[in-house]
């Protein structure tokens, strides 16, 4: 049977920001494969011939599965030039799906024992990235995470560390790993140092658990943006507190039907959230692990949600618009926005 066709703009020419994707997570899976040889790194068959990996997190032996292939994949990480080349691959692949402005979030307490500490990891993190925006023609900015499963005193001593580069590329604080070992409460301390710092306010929540998980995150930790943040829906008073506050929500169609947040990209609600008039930043979060970059969430949400063009158009205008991206960036994106939309459509094949 012919494929059916509708004329549409082409996704990868929408300029966009990304505002969900993790550092390790972010690397080509050819670039992991080559690396692991390199430095004799064995990966399981989930990292080879069965990649992408079948996941599900729903439960803590699943999680435990998916932190397992992340910690390989961090594993084959082993010099600054390894480093290095993930970033400017990652800034490449980041300009050739159309986005202008990316934020990659990084915990550096992952890196630190091989690069000389935490301080020297942020700053060659940094300038890994002044290099690979240069070399791609994107903006980069670097949200430095902590690890939810680890004690609340080491996320203040990153939210520190992340406060002395705040201006100098670092342009937000966040909270990752799974919500279900570590309530968001417990790093209110180190999100208000953050804030106090001028960092955006970036937890995950809203995943794996339910509205509570997403509460904490606006109340307590006075969340600008919520990576993830799905879970929400299931709430329509908290809905409605995102939407009145301005919160973004980093959503990221493809991780969560990977995760088992959802049984199809069909079944994530984005089409409810949007029209709620919540504001949505879509995102990849982990391409290595789910095996799609940014254009396909956009082209999941056309295909699977019914958006249109235009809408499109308003989803990349609200994930700038969230970003930390510089004045004149974010102008110069909600042009090409308004350019592409002014483009003819073309025919393109229903996904």
């Amino acid at each position: 049977m012919e494929a059916r066709t509708v004329p549409a703009r082409p996704i990868p020419a929408l300029p966009k920001a990304h505002l969900h994707l993790h550092f390790t997570g972010s690397m080509r899976h050819s670039t992991l494969v080559e690396l692991a040889a390199e430095h004799e790194v064995h990966l399981p068959d989930a990292l080879v011939e069965d990649w992408p990996p079948h996941l599900r997190a729903t439960d803590e032996r699943g999680w435990f599965r998916f932190q397992r292939l992340y910690d390989i994949a961090r594993s084959v990480l082993r010099t600054e030039d390894d480093l290095r080349r993930l970033l400017r691959e990652t800034a490449e692949d980041e300009a050739s799906e159309g986005s202008g402005w990316l934020e990659i979030q990084v915990d550096p307490s992952g890196y630190a024992a091989r690069f000389g500490g935490l301080t020297p990891t942020v700053e060659l993190v940094l300038d890994a990235a002044r290099q690979a925006e240069e070399a791609a023609g994107i903006g980069i900015g670097v949200v430095i995470a902590a690890n939810r499963t680890k004690h609340p005193l080491d996320a203040k001593a990153l939210a520190r560390l992340a406060v002395r580069y705040a201006g100098r590329g670092v342009v937000g604080f966040g909270l990752s790993n799974d919500e279900r070992r570590g309530r968001a409460y417990d790093f209110e301390g180190a999100f208000r140092i953050a804030r106090n710092g001028g960092l955006l306010s970036d937890p995950h929540g809203g995943e794996l658990l339910g509205p509570a998980s997403v509460r904490e995150c606006l109340d307590t930790l006075s969340a600008d943006r919520i990576g993830h943040g799905v879970r929400a829906v299931e709430d329509p008073r908290l809905l409605d507190r995102i939407v009145e506050r301005g919160v973004t929500l980093e959503v990221c169609p493809a991780s969560n039907v990977g995760l088992g947040v959802a049984a199809t990209a069909a079944e994530v609600p984005v089409r409810r959230l949007y029209e709620a008039g919540a504001s949505i930043a879509l995102g990849a979060d982990d391409p290595l692990l789910f095996g799609s970059r940014l254009a396909r969430q956009y082209e999941l949400v056309r295909a699977e949600h019914g958006f249109s063009d235009a809408e499109l158009a308003a989803l990349a205008r609200q994930s700038i618009n969230a970003s930390a991206a510089p004045e004149v960036t974010r102008k110069q994106l909600l042009a090409g926005v308004e350019t592409w939309l002014a483009t003819p459509p073309v025919p393109h094949p229903l996904a």
